[in-house]
């Protein structure tokens, strides 16, 4: 056994292996020393204390100036406060009660610098709030460690930590395991560590550990960022080598079918992109190998169209294509769109078209039923669903082509259990995002696919102005929010109007930021400002509500109303988000804009405009100029471009929830790597991974190399490989 895999409970004290393991979830010692360091302090030069937020377990390095004996105000005694300063002159204060302040009196003395660890909160005036370490840990440098020079140099690591596990007993668990470490079997290849003039495995450990200076532990972050790009890499390229070796049935286009008989009834051209990438599906679909494509493209680029026709192939070959949407919404979205585009085409029969079948969790008994039959005796030949498709007793007669909507939100797993419903032949497979993916992430989180990219808008999209409402600072431009939506309802057009929340703080459907302010109001819900606007400016206006938590049929029923144009304004969660689409709709009101994502404001947006109408999106906040959350509204408002919005989304994001592993529950194995920043290290580790794989695929000359990704995938840590 590597020593790697050994188990900390057998490497350390089992206190400090049970600590390790219940707040960090570390459980061998490989995961103990890739637990880097978060940031480095300098004994001589002490860091910020600018970045804190409230509530935040937080590590400050800091000086003590001065300490303090206060009353206590509702009972006999007092309490210690102490003052500590950083490098900028920056103050934090430190509280001590009951024996634990006499503790703290007799070592913390003034001129004393250490570390001190706790969740940070503001006390005091409002006017001058200070911030507070309640009861921190501590620990004071000694000078007595080394040289005074060498002392003064050496960096501090300061390690992600939790409750009840403070960075300095990391940086000790880490010690006792470094000190018997031994040598390790390099998984990186001799010869590609001298070329790109990389250290070995062990002498980067101990340097990100124990630097000596700020040289060494960069020439340490080198070497290891470079190990987590080779090693994603390398399992990326294994695993599209194996899907190209899986079987699957061919499925060639017909000169007379299906496909030839709806291109022929388009009412409009096929965009240059939309032929191109429909090329390439198409003569993917042709092999017997399965395809394995992602579909990225902007907001109302026309996916839909091209998957459509890659089903329209399949169906003409005698196949079966499945499409999984996530939401019941998006699912019925889809059947209705694609039933109106086929047109007689769905019908069947007479037609010679095929059935288009809906199947959802939330169907009635026959309904299910005879969708169930329909797709067992292959009768529909398009299957739309949700997660439904996936439970075991659905059955298909020959299942071709899977299209996934929406990509990141469904796991490996619901993935493979429908390739699994095509028999023995794996299905072709085809995801779509409408967010669009930087080209480092799309090459580590999609390596193992092929990608096709929509860029060009199809005739007939208009152009989306955006503006930001400041309704704190300008009251009376929420008022005139209000009356250009009654301006578009009066020219025949509809109005979203998105909130974070439905109604009750338990039913949040939006991506809620976090934020230090404690007396910030609740996030805006749909329920309260539907009834503000109904007895308000919108008291004449047709109004509808749409949320997550409502039936099924009363969800279909609304949506179908709006679409209609029976209704003028939906105020709505992000249920609308992706697919929605309905022409006449020109403008959407975002409230507390500030809470939604980059990519999620970009995605919403996308509703409206779809028509050939000119589309209106105003992001209402309360956070004035100069904010970080204002300068994100402000560069959705300034920009259509989604990858350019992708970057700034990434740029704000940890790797770790990019890649998915915050959905997944499991931790990222990119510590050091940034996806954004790192873009050279990702181009040079693919290539090197393609080298060596391509003499050795199944890495049998390199040991270390194998064992690091058996680790990780027996780990269980691969999931987030197939998520954005």
């Amino acid at each position: 056994m590597s020593r790697f895999d050994e188990p900390l409970k057998k490497a350390l004290d089992p206190k400090t292996a049970k600590l390790l393991h219940s707040v960090l979830g570390l459980e061998t010692v490989g995961d103990l020393l890739r637990h880097y360091p978060r940031r480095y302090a300098e004994r001589g030069e002490l860091t910020s204390l600018d970045a804190l937020a409230v509530d935040e377990h937080v590590t400050v390095v800091g000086e003590v100036t001065r300490l303090m004996r206060k009353p206590m105000r509702n009972r006999g005694g007092t309490w210690l406060e102490v003052e500590v300063v950083d490098g900028d002159r920056n103050k934090i204060y430190l509280s001590f009660f009951g024996k634990g302040s006499h503790v703290a009196e007799s070592r913390l003395k003034p001129g004393r610098r250490g570390m001190f660890a706790g969740k940070v909160g503001l006390f005091g005036a409002r006017a001058h709030p200070r911030w507070q370490l309640a009861h921190p840990e501590f620990e004071l440098f000694e000078e007595g460690e080394a040289s005074a020079e060498e002392f003064a140099a050496a960096p501090v690591p300061i390690y992600p930590a939790g409750k009840d596990l403070t960075p300095w007993a990391i940086r000790r668990a880490i010690g006792v395991v470094l000190d018997t470490l031994g040598p390790l079997d390099d998984p990186l290849p001799a010869a590609l560590r001298a070329r790109h003039g990389l250290q070995d495995l062990g002498e980067a450990l101990v340097s990100i550990h124990r630097p000596k200076d700020f040289a060494e532990m960069a020439r340490a972050r080198k070497r290891l960022k470079f190990d987590e790009a080779f090693v994603l890499q390398a399992v990326l390229l294994q695993r599209r080598r194996a899907a190209t070796a899986w079987p699957a049935k061919a499925r060639p286009r017909l000169g007379d079918g299906m496909l030839a008989d709806f291109d022929g009834r388009l009412p409009f051209a096929l965009t240059e992109g939309q032929a191109q990438v429909g090329e390439e599906i198409a003569a993917d679909l042709e092999r017997e190998h399965p395809m394995h494509r992602l579909l990225q493209g902007e907001v109302g680029a026309g996916k839909t169209v091209v998957a459509l026709r890659a089903m329209l192939q399949v169906v003409d070959a005698g196949g079966q294509a499945a499409l999984l949407a996530p939401t019941e919404v998006l699912a019925q979205q889809h059947h209705r769109s694609i039933t109106s585009m086929l047109g007689e085409l769905a019908q069947g029969g007479m037609f010679g078209g095929t059935a288009v079948t809906l199947l959802t969790g939330s169907m009635g008994a026959a309904g299910r039923r005879a969708a169930l039959l329909d797709a067992a005796s292959g009768t529909a030949g398009i299957v739309v669903g949700t997660h439904a498709l996936l439970q075991e007793h659905v059955q298909f007669a020959d299942l071709g082509l899977v299209v996934v909507d929406e990509q990141h939100r469904f796991g490996v797993e619901q993935r493979d259990a429908l390739r699994e419903k095509a028999g023995d032949a794996r299905p072709h497979v085809l995801v779509m995002t409408a967010t669009p993916i930087p080209r480092t992430v799309a090459m580590t989180v999609f390596g193992d696919l092929e990608i096709s990219t929509l860029s060009q808008l199809p005739s007939g999209r208009a152009p989306i102005t955006t503006h930001v409402v400041p309704a704190a600072e300008k009251p009376h431009y929420l008022q005139r929010t209000w009356e250009r939506v009654r301006e578009e309802v009066a020219l025949g057009r509809q109005a979203y109007i998105v909130c974070p929340r439905i109604g009750d703080l338990e039913g949040d459907e939006g991506d809620l930021a976090a934020t230090a302010d404690e007396e910030r109001r609740p996030p805006l819900a749909v329920l309260d400002v539907a009834e503000l606007l109904t007895d308000g400016p919108f008291h004449d206006l047709r109004v509808g509500t749409l949320h997550g938590k409502l039936p099924p049929e009363e969800k279909d029923t609304i949506m179908r109303s709006f679409t209609r144009g029976e209704l003028d304004v939906l105020v709505a969660t992000t249920v609308i988000e992706v697919g929605v689409d309905v022409p006449n709709a020109s403008v959407m009101i975002i409230m507390d804009a500030d809470r939604f994502g980059v990519s999620q404001l970009h995605q919403l947006r996308g509703r409206v405009g779809r028509g050939g109408l000119p589309g209106l999106c105003l992001l209402v906040s309360d956070f004035p100029e100069g904010t970080p959350a204002r300068a994100r509204l402000d560069a959705v408002a300034t920009t259509l471009d989604g990858f350019e919005l992708s970057r700034v989304d990434l740029e704000q994001r940890r790797e770790g929830d990019v890649l998915g592993a915050a959905q997944s529950g499991k931790r990222s194995s990119l510590k050091l790597l940034q996806l954004l920043r790192d873009e050279d290290v990702i181009a040079t580790a693919r290539e090197e991974a393609a080298t060596l794989l391509s003499t050795d695929p199944d890495l049998t000359a390199h040991e270390g190399l194998r064992a690091e990704i058996t680790r990780l995938l027996a780990d269980e840590r691969a999931e987030y490989l197939e998520k954005t």
